[in-house]
């Protein structure tokens, strides 16, 4: 029988040595942990395994990271996924993130960063972190938010958000009317800064934008100069 508060990690790497190494540390973290070498055996060992979060390459011999990504989401809903990748360049760090994978960490690495991100990556996808007593479910005009089931909804009809897009909705809508700056976000929702080098705050805003204003009265909106809120519109 599986120990509830023991985290099922999956590493999929083509490179064994580092797998076994994140695997292997992990374990002596106390989790429990299993490796895949390329895209079929992640799925494979992924509807076994029931992971918890998933460490995974971008590049694998057989899939790339981006469709094991949305094959795992088809297979295990919104199971968090930080890449691990050798490709370093900004567009490919942006790329990971509004793909829907939750952290990206570039090789050569630190496992202890890795496992200090899968920690964070954890808090604020499973809400383990303590929160202050509040409504089960938030609402800005005809959008709603509901901490407990984590489904959203925009004038009745469900919006389907990745894990970081739901972080950053969730924040921005218990602060409103607040305007929370692009710092604030980074640190609450990614809990590390990018150093500027990637817009990531806007192109995960965009996407939200996408999927909750489009044809409707915007609730997300940008206060040039100071960041970002959702309230209605003339508050």
């Amino acid at each position: 029988m599986r120990d509830s508060n023991t985290v099922r990690l999956l590493v999929v790497d083509d490179e064994p040595h580092i797998a076994d190494l994140v695997a292997t540390v992990a374990r002596y973290e106390g989790w429990q942990a299993v490796t895949a070498g390329s895209g079929a055996e992640a799925l494979t060992r992924a509807a076994d395994f029931l992971p918890d979060i998933v460490v995974l390459d971008l590049m694998l011999p057989d899939f790339d990271g981006f469709t094991v990504l949305d094959k795992l989401r088809e297979q295990r809903g919104a199971v968090p996924v930080v890449f691990l990748t050798a490709k370093d360049a900004t567009a490919d760090r942006v790329a990971g993130l509004t793909r829907g994978g939750d952290d990206y960490l570039v090789k050569p690495f630190s496992v202890e960063e890795l496992m200090a991100r899968l920690r964070a990556v954890l808090r604020r996808t499973s809400g383990a972190e303590p929160q202050p007593a509040r409504a089960a479910v938030l609402q800005v005009a005809d959008l709603t938010l509901d901490e407990d089931t984590r489904e959203v909804r925009r004038n009745g009809q469900p919006a389907e958000l990745t894990p970081t897009e739901y972080e950053l909705l969730r924040y921005l809508m218990r602060r409103s009317p607040s305007v929370l700056t692009k710092a604030q976000i980074l640190d609450h929702v990614w809990e590390y800064d990018f150093g500027g080098r990637s817009n990531v705050v806007e192109l995960v805003i965009s996407h939200l934008r996408r999927k909750l204003d489009a044809g409707a009265e915007p609730l997300i909106h940008t206060v040039r100069g100071v960041g970002y809120v959702v309230r209605k519109a003339g508050r």
